[in-house]
């Protein structure tokens, strides 16, 4: 009534010259079902309407309390007469809201949430308005959230809320039609936090609460704001915007599956006893005993798992198919001694058909999985790569796989995505000189001959500064990429030892913790050795993460490297909270290049995971295009050497929500994602209507069916005997018909 009385007063006496506003300020939450059931949908709006509506709805729709609360509270809600009404209806200029300023996430009173889930959905909170309230014009007079009391100037946690709020105002505006007229940050400086003391800061502008002066300094927000009133929101950027073009001739289009679906069970075919059809009876074959049909040699085609796998790679049109050995299944006594040869002749077989039907393997010798680290049991038992000892089993089972694959593979990865996040500086040394020790031995006794390639393949994720105008983060970032990239590519693409900024780092460490984190020293001879034992950077790369200085929270927040990690809420996240940010690959390529020079890469993995119940999979179909896109730019307009692309991965029956095939009840389906790709290669990139033509010279490739009779010189030799033998056979037939016929003349 007393806001009521203040508008007629603004309204009769001061509107016509003063030309002004007046409406009243409410603050709200959002709260959403825990189940979308039809109770909790009614005790969801029920919610609002005991928080917001309990103002909005006398002022803004008929002048009376809503239902809800006059059924729940009965006598004691007051009552309006019906002159108070509608002296109270329409008693506004605007619908002024206040979000996340007063009722904070989670200090709302539990009893008026009623059971339900309370959510920070701006967005959706201003659509209900809209429908609730006829539309009316709203204006958000105070909204933002905030950052621990220690936080200082690098306000990175503050900055992305701060996005997401005006990020869903703008799509509430043009998406949804609801009528916002102006936008308020909350506040202008730090304060006294009510309740909260001085334990959480909302300011833009930093204040140092125990200073005599309490100057005020601005934070990173207060850039980040100030640019966004600028730009008045989120114009698109021009190096954000997709470009047309195509890639080189002969980039490697790829598809990883990281252990291809091994079935060694026999053909029907190997089988040498004999069996009678029981068609009256059980109908089943009975064996009879002691007749047996002569043995023959295994084939190929004997295995059918082979077969199916192949004719899917067809069907996506890949170039390239990069799958991972398993060490521990070809030796698994960890040596020679004992050898899985129906495997490796499987591996063999599988090599084969590929390059019969044009798709080159790209074999990976070691690939860590959570058992043994895909160790021999052996190896694993007596400290795995800690125990210097697994250095040289490893170079001899790289021997043994490049004598036994070699002809059928060109494409080697000694080491698939080294564990460095779980890797000791011991493990990672020994690995290192694994890696270089296998490379040397290709170089030396291999290379000439099969006239392949060979490289090391590490994950690679992009870290992106937190606080973009923040030194400290950037300085954050720097250290990040090189434990985390660095740490085992500097050795090999760089100088022949580790990162300066590790040794600096765990020196100062070292100083300070009464742990000793100790990286290892290379002899001379060692670096020689490691340095430069590439043919291309091979690199995996899925996601980018935001880190920053600053500690804002203690479970994210990595005390060995004092690194925060930050999440920013306005990107797309999949199921597994994985962030799809296109442009960080394009960064970490530009910093492979400018790193390591003009060296040939290859991403050798990038995927996303997807719900596994969707059938169209339109957040992969998103990430592939725009990855792809990404690395095209690199390519153009950074000349950055890209030779070539793998997705991830193959099927969901070997790695599940990552597949572009899915695998349900024994059945592959392609789905949208495949078919996208698939035109992506077709096209080699994007090529658009100014996109000159490029005209790539005929690959003088082995054809199938030379390779068919070349893989099987035994059945070649049989049959030019055969041949032969017929037309002698011909010969002799006619030369002593003729001398018959002849004789009786």
């Amino acid at each position: 009534q007393a806001h009521a009385k203040v508008w007629h007063l603004y309204n009769d006496h001061f509107r016509p010259t003063q030309r002004g506003k007046v409406s009243i300020a409410l603050s709200s939450h959002w709260i959403k079902p825990q189940r979308m059931t039809e109770k909790n949908i009614k005790d969801c709006q029920k919610s609002l309407d005991f928080v917001l509506g309990w103002f909005a709805k006398p002022i803004f729709i008929d002048g009376d309390y809503p239902e809800s609360m006059r059924s729940n509270l009965s006598s004691l809600l007051p009552e309006f007469s019906e002159t108070e009404k509608k002296y109270i209806k329409g008693t506004a200029d605007f619908f002024a809201l206040s979000f996340g300023a007063t009722l904070s996430f989670q200090l709302l009173d539990s009893h008026v949430k009623f059971q339900q889930l309370e959510s920070i959905s701006l967005r959706q909170l201003l659509y209900w308005i809209s429908s609730e309230y006829n539309n009316p014009q709203i204006f958000i007079v105070e909204n933002s959230w905030f950052v621990s009391g220690s936080t200082k100037r690098d306000d990175a946690k503050y900055i992305y809320y701060l996005k997401k709020f005006i990020m869903e105002t703008l799509k509430a505006i043009r998406y949804d039609g609801v009528n916002v007229f102006g936008y308020t940050v909350w506040s202008l400086l730090d304060g006294f936090e009510w309740h909260r003391g001085y334990s959480i800061r909302r300011g833009l502008f930093y204040v140092d609460f125990q200073s005599h002066d309490k100057k005020l300094m601005p934070k990173s927000s207060v850039l980040f704001y100030q640019k966004l009133i600028e730009k008045n929101g989120f114009p698109p950027l021009p190096e954000n915007q997709p470009i047309e073009g195509i890639f080189p001739c002969g980039f490697a289009w790829g598809i990883v599956d990281n252990y291809i679906q091994v079935d060694t069970t026999p053909a029907q075919f190997l089988d040498s006893n004999v069996y009678v059809w029981d068609v009256y009876q059980t109908k089943k074959l009975i064996k009879v005993d002691g007749v047996f049909t002569s043995k023959r040699k295994r084939h190929c085609v004997d295995f059918a798992a082979i077969r199916l796998q192949i004719s899917l790679l067809q069907e996506m049109h890949v170039t390239h198919f990069h799958f991972s050995l398993k060490w521990s299944l070809i030796l698994p006594l960890g040596n020679l001694s004992l050898i899985n040869h129906t495997l490796v002749h499987y591996y063999q077989c599988f090599a084969s058909e590929l390059l019969r039907v044009n798709i080159t393997p790209v074999v990976a010798l070691w690939q860590p999985m959570a058992e043994n680290q895909e160790l021999p049991v052996s190896l694993a038992k007596y400290g795995a790569w800690e125990n210097p000892e697994t250095i040289q089993a490893f170079v001899d089972y790289a021997k043994f796989c490049f004598t036994s694959l070699g002809d059928h593979v060109k494409f080697w990865i000694t080491m698939n995505e080294p564990p460095v996040k779980n890797l000791t500086y011991t493990a990672g040394h020994n690995l290192l000189k694994a890696h270089a020790k296998a490379w040397h031995l290709y170089d030396k006794e291999f290379r000439r001959s099969q006239k392949g390639k060979i490289s090391i393949a590490l994950q690679a994720d992009w870290v992106e500064p937190a606080c973009p105008f923040s030194r400290n983060d950037q300085a954050v970032a720097d250290r990040i990429l090189e434990f985390d990239i660095g740490w085992l590519a500097e050795p090999i693409f760089g100088n022949g030892d580790y990162p300066q900024v590790m040794r600096a780092w765990l020196h100062r460490r070292n100083s300070v913790d009464l742990y000793n984190f100790h990286l290892p020293y290379f002899s001379e001879d060692e670096k020689k050795l490691i340095q430069g034992s590439f043919d291309f950077f091979a690199l995996s790369h899925y996601t980018t993460t935001l880190v920053g200085w600053e500690k804002e929270d203690a479970l994210k927040y990595d005390h060995y490297l004092e690194v925060q990690m930050i999440n920013d809420i306005t990107w797309l996240h999949s199921p597994s909270r994985a962030a799809v940010v296109p442009w960080g690959l394009r960064k970490l390529l530009k910093w492979v290049k400018s790193k390591y020079g003009n060296v040939p890469i290859y991403v050798m993995a990038n995927g996303i995971d997807d719900d596994q119940n969707m059938v169209h999979d339109k957040l992969r179909v998103y990430y592939i295009q725009n990855y792809i896109n990404e690395a095209l730019k690199a390519y153009t307009l950074d000349s950055v050497n890209l030779q070539g692309y793998f997705v991830y991965s193959f099927n969901d029956k070997t790695a599940p929500k990552y597949g572009l095939y899915s695998y349900v009840a024994n059945r592959y389906e392609a789905k949208p994602s495949m078919k996208h790709y698939r035109e992506i290669i077709d096209n080699n990139g994007f090529p658009g209507p100014e996109t000159p033509e490029l005209l790539c010279p005929e690959e003088i490739a082995s054809c199938p069916e030379c390779h068919f009779f070349r893989t099987r010189k035994s059945l070649l030799a049989f049959i030019s005997f055969i041949f032969v033998a017929f037309i002698v056979t011909i010969v002799f037939i006619t030369y002593y018909s003729k001398r018959v016929e002849r004789r009786y003349k």
